[in-house]
């Protein structure tokens, strides 16, 4: 399934817009990767949605990262204000299950396969949480990172919501100057911004890439 021509944000419009003339407000399952990339998503859809939040990153590494970014993420939801309720649940941090995954594809650069079956990982979990919950949606605050596959996280997430039979809420979260408001929210609020996605592998790309430059300025 090619979703290339798809207008995300001009979809999500028109079903918000929806939502308010029906006077629905559905439940939400929203994975989230951290904190700073929740915020504007969390400002823009809980004046849609009863949202609760599933952070799920067994990718993140070390496991001292790992429990910063979701600490950060309760302290967010606290700190925030809502229109409608905004809960949290936090899944199991299962190192093995992401190494398992990228097997054979640690070697390959940020933004390509290992990533895409990354996606997989977690979205995989957060439609079967939904469905267990009943939820009526789940969406991910992954495509609010201009590092993030728009196109692959929305093919990923149709397929499953296909498999668990729980309407997946496509996003380009870019949008509307998303990740910019994302910004101006994490220093409203204090919020640790990390310099590198989370796992061991793009730890060590951007360690590599800190040291060439360090030695670039040594010059």
């Amino acid at each position: 399934m090619n979703n290339r021509n798809v207008n995300y944000q001009k979809e999500l419009d028109k079903l918000l817009e929806t939502l308010k003339e029906k006077q629905e407000v559905p439940r939400l399952l929203l994975h989230s990767c951290c904190a700073p990339c929740s915020s504007y998503v969390l400002e823009y859809l809980s004046n849609y949605f009863e949202i609760t939040v599933f952070y799920y990153n067994p990718n993140i590494f070390p496991e001292r990262e790992y429990t910063k970014r979701l600490l950060e993420q309760q302290m967010l939801i606290a700190d925030m204000k809502f229109k409608y309720p905004v809960s949290f649940i936090a899944g199991a941090y299962d190192r093995d299950k992401f190494h398992q995954m990228a097997k054979g594809l640690e070697h390959i650069k940020e933004g390509g396969e290992r990533c895409f079956k990354c996606y997989e990982l977690r979205l995989r979990e957060a439609a079967e949480i939904a469905a267990e919950g009943e939820f009526d949606y789940f969406a991910t605050t992954l495509s609010i990172s201009p590092l993030k596959n728009a196109d692959k996280l929305n093919q990923i997430g149709i397929d499953l919501e296909k498999q668990y039979h729980v309407k997946y809420l496509q996003t380009d979260f870019k949008k509307k100057n998303g990740y910019k408001r994302s910004i101006e929210l994490s220093n409203q609020y204090g919020l640790y911004r990390q310099d590198y996605c989370g796992c061991e592998y793009s730890y060590k790309e951007r360690q590599e890439q800190k040291n060439k430059i360090f030695q670039k300025n040594r010059q």
